[in-house]
């Protein structure tokens, strides 16, 4: 980036790919600093401290990969359809490779486990609520849910950690579509129908 004036969306995504490197120790502020070719000052302009770094960043996280992706999702109207959807979007490219995996091993940072936290619980209640929608009763549509997003996760910690022994799991290429509509599968089928439980 040139040297110049940075905004704070500047920083926040710049600390998102110092935590996928990283973790929370690599968020270093003057490391920050020379890759976006600025100095301190710009930071302090934006931010009172790197814990506030921290925290803006990771609900920068939150906000897109999770509110406004499912608020995106809920425009599709066909359950079937939106569970896909939310299956190949999620399963496909990463914006920054490996943050996902990198946010879930810092959960002992209090700032990480907040966030974190609260994005779980949102990503399996709407995975609940699109298993409802499948007409699975609540009970079943929660399990469904949890086992989705356990899936996800081993999904990406895969990709990250063992990508020539699981070519299926990267974003791109034959074996990974087929892993992946076989996934969607999985988890999508099964569904009682209208009237079922």
């Amino acid at each position: 980036m040139a040297k110049g004036r940075v905004s704070r969306d500047d920083w926040t995504m710049a600390a998102l790919s110092a935590l996928a490197r990283g973790g929370v120790p690599a968020v270093a502020v003057d490391v920050l600093a020379k890759e976006l070719a600025v100095t301190r000052g710009s930071f302090y302009w934006h931010f009172k401290n790197r814990d506030a770094l921290l925290v803006a960043a990771l609900e920068t996280w939150e906000r897109l990969a999770t509110t406004e992706f499912i608020e995106a999702l809920r425009q599709v109207a066909d359950p079937l359809e939106r569970a896909r959807a939310l299956f190949l979007e999620a399963l496909g490219n990463e914006e920054i490779a490996g943050l996902e995996p990198a946010i879930v091993a810092q959960v002992d940072h209090p700032a990480v486990a907040e966030v974190l936290h609260r994005v779980t619980r949102t990503r399996i209640a709407f995975l609940a609520e699109i298993f409802t929608d499948l007409d699975f009763p609540p009970r079943a549509a929660r399990h469904r849910a949890v086992t989705a997003y356990a899936a996800y996760l081993g999904w990406i910690e895969l990709r990250r950690a063992a990508p020539e022994t699981a070519p299926e799991t990267l974003a791109e290429g034959e074996r990974s579509a087929a892993a992946m509509e076989h996934l969607v599968e999985l988890l999508t089928t099964g569904a009682p129908g209208p009237g079922a439980g």
